[in-house]
């Protein structure tokens, strides 16, 4: 049988159901529009009203008349004044249509793109945080990482920035190379180029991944504001230290916390030892020390490379000698070995009588010795002895006798140095690029960063005796004789450079004057003690 059609009206009616509708949401959206200010104000009345609600309820109740008693006065002063009504009503229609305006919702968590990169992180950390056996295991496949990550935050770019995780307690989060893992993984999914903090609370099982932001290179040398006997090896992170120095960095005065490194009888680091990589920043560290030590001490400086690094502080007061040849070494550290043991009996002495010690046994004597590796290899070639094993009795003996000793040398020339050497430098420093396992060697213990692989001269890692690992950032001070300096580093280190003859001129008597005895000083025993001989050289000691 074939199918009538159906009705004119039936079969029209889907039609204009539409247009009857698109016409009233076209109606709907020009009333709102054109009633959008009053729909405004209408709201924030309402907003204001529910305020006074809540603050009228929370206010005491034997404080409510003396409020009634005030809203009354301002309504009659209002009342009374000339316009005071309109302006009245014109002033809470301003402030209603500001509270009822409308406002960007605010972002309270993760966007899509953000939530993929914490799935990615749990799911890769479920291998790590899991085990078989685990009947409600807080890391499986699938999971729900909000209950394993209860901090989170993001930079401009998506990246984590900071990351609060939550793991078993059955995770071996006592031993290193499980906590290695851990942070390797997680700087890898993170993203790199940047330097990750990890700070592991084993008691509570949690673990805090932070990236930290770059060291200032901008503080140049300058006269720092410490105590005599203490040294500003650098800058580290705010939270790292608990004390601050002013600084000049560019044209603006700020504090900043320093790695300070105290020498002298009450020292439990004595001496300094410095290893990093080719233009890792040394020789600039021994520099920024050189320049300390010369406002209250003598320096005695032996550069193995015999580049000139130290040409600046060639004549100035209180730089007994700068050494580059191997002869002129070896008599300089033969000499700094007799220095020492002079002083110790000396003071030996003074105590036994009941009197302080002299005057030039109580100031501080620095040894600086750069690139020892090098005299080494060419000590042995000629015969002679490793600089280094005169270096025995300044090494043990330097705190009581106020002497201070400082190395500097590459990785690549580690295994050369002594066992003496190794002993006696408690306080150490890393510079340039490294990696975890070099840190580890030289500092006895690995860092809670992530070092990054492209970092400026004079960045590294500082540890101090038993104490934590620091970031350190030294201060600039290049050579000023080198034409690739600026200006402004250059004219920083020279102001800060002594004045004053060389120790050699200082002592080299005037032939018109009768001979008069010259008492043994720093300033003047590398000098004298050349032209003694054996038996005046007991005498004196």
């Amino acid at each position: 049988m074939a199918r009538r059609p159906l009705p004119r009206i039936l079969s029209s009616g889907s039609a204009s159901i539409t247009r009857s509708r698109e016409v009233a949401r076209t109606a709907a959206a020009n009333a709102t529009d054109v009633l959008h200010p009053l729909i405004r104000v209408v709201r924030g009345l309402r907003l204001l009203a529910g305020a006074g609600r809540q603050k009228w309820a929370a206010t005491p109740k034997e404080r409510r008349n003396p409020i009634l008693f005030l809203v009354a006065a301002c309504v009659l002063v209002v009342v009374l004044i000339p316009y005071g009504p309109l302006l009245a009503l014109v002033t809470v229609m301003g402030a209603a249509a500001w509270k009822g305006r409308e406002r960007t919702p605010a972002r309270t968590g993760p966007g899509k793109a953000e939530t993929g990169r914490l799935q990615a992180l749990y799911e890769a950390l479920v291998p790590y945080f899991s085990v078989a056996d685990d009947p409600s295991p807080l890391f499986a496949h699938g999971g729900d990482w909000a209950k394993a990550f209860s901090g989170y935050e993001f930079d401009g770019d998506g990246r984590v920035t900071r990351l609060h995780v939550s793991y078993p307690a059955y995770f071996t989060d006592g031993e290193a190379a499980s906590r290695t893992r851990i942070e390797q993984l997680l700087h890898a999914k993170s993203g790199r180029g940047r330097e990750y903090h990890f700070a592991w609370n084993e008691e509570g099982n949690q673990l805090v991944m932070s990236v930290l932001d770059a060291l200032p290179t901008s503080i140049a040398a300058q006269r720092f504001v410490t105590a005599p006997g203490e040294t500003v090896l650098g800058f580290t992170d705010n939270d790292a230290v608990q004390r601050t120095v002013p600084v000049t960095d560019g044209d603006t005065t700020r504090d900043a916390p320093p790695v300070v490194w105290r020498t002298g009888a009450r020292s439990t680091e004595p001496h300094l030892l410095i290893v990093g990589q080719p233009g890792g920043g040394t020789t600039t560290l021994m520099r920024s020390i050189a320049i300390q030590a010369l406002q209250h001490g003598d320096v005695l400086i032996i550069e193995g490379s015999g580049t000139g690094e130290y040409a600046c502080l060639t004549g100035r007061a209180g730089v007994l000698a700068i050494e580059c040849g191997l002869a002129g070494a070896l008599t300089s550290l033969e000499w700094a070995a007799h220095e020492t043991e002079r002083r110790l009996i000396a003071a030996n002495r003074a105590r036994q009588a009941g009197h302080s010690a002299p005057e030039d046994t109580r100031r501080p004597l620095w040894i600086l010795l750069d690139r020892p590796s090098v005299l080494g290899h060419l000590a042995a070639a000629d015969g002679r002895p490793d600089p280094q094993e005169l270096l025995q009795v300044p090494l043990r003996h330097g705190r009581a006798a106020n002497v201070t000793v400082v190395l500097a040398d590459q990785f690549d020339s580690l295994d050369t140095l002594s066992e003496t050497v190794r002993t006696h430098t408690r306080a150490r420093v890393v510079l340039g690029h490294s990696s975890r396992d070099q840190i580890e060697t030289v500092l006895g213990l690995e860092p809670h960063t992530t070092p990054t692989p492209d970092v400026p001269p004079g960045r590294g890692y500082v540890r101090l005796g038993t104490g934590p690992v620091l970031r350190l950032q030294v201060p600039a001070t290049p050579d000023p004789y080198d034409d690739a300096t600026s200006e402004a580093h250059r004219q920083a280190v020279l102001d800060l450079l002594p004045t004053g003859q060389t120790p050699l001129e200082a002592t080299v008597p005037d032939p018109a004057t009768p001979a008069t005895a010259t008492p043994l000083t720093p300033q003047n025993a590398l000098t004298a003690e050349i032209a003694l001989t054996p038996e005046q050289m007991s005498l004196s000691d």
